[in-house]
């Protein structure tokens, strides 16, 4: 069993559950008449992971820009749906999805979940993105006549005074933290990563209006500057962080502020996308930015940034997740420190410690069990595990 909070891998373990939470966990020894034990003695037992950056009820990158139009808020729904249970069949029983073009389908997906009417992870969802007209959370590069339904642009915004109306509208819905688009984008037509859009008093006026709903920003930024404008404003997490420079991550580091950066996808955008005709737009900028931020990354780790895992799931097909624990450890990370950022940092950044990231009293009984010892080859968790959600074990 791996102990992400001692950093040690533990034998002969016993771990007690009652009512989906675990209540003990200890030396082996016999378990009282009638209990029911399952029995993962022969594998490796890890809590179970979180991913910080997917888009779990979306329609994913393709060659048609205009495909999250084409696809209306039922059909997003059910996509939402089976790319959830692809995710917890990978081993990722909790997901912090931030942002969805088609305006808070992740909402109900999340919902859906909560209620047992669909299999999936447990979800911390934004609703929407925050970002200026036209800028990387848009729909652009659309096809001559074709609009964009207004649920596609819940959270368009210029200017502090409409940033809060925006913020205060979704977690009226329902949403669990704000996504801001605080530069360009790799993936949106016009916008390049390195270019600022959100200012530092719109995402400032986001952050105030989280923190009232006792929440937090993270924001989309590539670009170092935008970065750095995102940290001063108060954001806890920045994604992405491709084009971070060393004053950036010196910031991070003294504010406390989480990198999540995804740092497997490039390859899988290179490859993908050029065999099926993305735009490219899209193949350029990721050429541009994918070593940057592997060398970014490797520099954060180095100065001891705090990192959290997030992938972008939806960039490339759900449920490969996993991908990217290889590339923590290429890139300067031990196997012990990718598995942490997946599992106690992460729970630490969405301030749920007291409830996921870690086999520990009090804590949901998420778990998941491999063959083999990932602290020996962390690739191991890249085949489908045995998965524990809640107690249950998962079909």
């Amino acid at each position: 069993m791996i102990d992400v909070l001692a950093g040690q891998m533990l034998d002969d373990r016993r771990i007690t559950i009652r009512a989906g939470r675990i209540v003990d966990v200890g030396p082996w020894t016999l378990p009282p008449p009638g209990s029911r034990v399952i029995d993962w003695s022969e594998r490796t037992v890890l809590p179970g992971l979180i991913d910080l950056h997917t888009h779990i009820a979306d329609t994913g990158t393709s060659s048609d820009v205009a495909l999250p139009v084409k696809t209306g808020p039922a059909e997003t729904a059910l996509l939402g749906a089976r790319n959830a249970r692809l995710t917890l069949k990978a081993g990722f029983t909790t997901v912090r999805d931030v942002g969805t073009y088609r305006g808070l389908t992740d909402v109900v997906v999340r919902d859906g979940i909560a209620q047992g009417l669909i299999p999936g992870p447990r979800m911390a969802v934004a609703g929407a993105y925050l970002t200026i007209p036209g800028g990387g959370g848009e729909i652009t590069g659309l096809p001559a006549g074709m609009a964009v339904p207004p649920d596609m642009r819940l959270g368009v915004a210029r200017g502090a005074a409409q940033v809060r109306e925006k913020a205060e509208a979704l977690f009226t819905a329902g949403v669990d933290h704000l996504k801001i688009i605080g530069t360009g984008a790799v993936l949106a037509i016009g916008t390049e990563p390195g270019t600022e859009e959100m200012t530092g008093e719109e995402i400032a006026a986001a952050v105030a209006v989280a923190r009232a709903h006792d929440s937090y920003v993270t924001v989309h930024a590539h670009g170092a500057e935008g970065i750095k404008t995102a940290i001063r404003a108060g954001a806890r997490s920045i994604e992405h962080a491709s084009l971070i420079d060393d004053a950036a991550i010196t910031l991070a580091k003294a504010r406390g502020v989480w990198l999540v950066m995804d740092i497997y996808n490039g390859d899988y955008i290179d490859a993908v996308g050029t065999q099926e005709g993305w735009p490219a737009e899209y193949l350029r900028k990721n050429r541009e930015t994918t070593q940057a931020q592997r060398d970014g990354f490797a520099k954060a780790v180095k100065a001891g940034v705090r990192i959290g895992f997030g992938t972008d799931a939806g960039v490339y097909p759900h449920g490969l997740n996993a991908r990217q624990f290889a590339y923590m450890v290429r890139h300067g990370m031990t196997a012990m420190q990718a598995i942490q950022a997946a599992t106690s940092s992460a729970a630490a950044l969405m301030g749920r410690s007291d409830d996921i990231g870690a086999i520990a009293a009090g804590r949901y009984a998420d778990l998941i069990a491999v063959d083999g010892d990932p602290l020996v080859d962390i690739r191991v968790l890249e085949k489908q595990p045995l998965v524990m959600l809640g107690g249950q074990v998962i079909p």
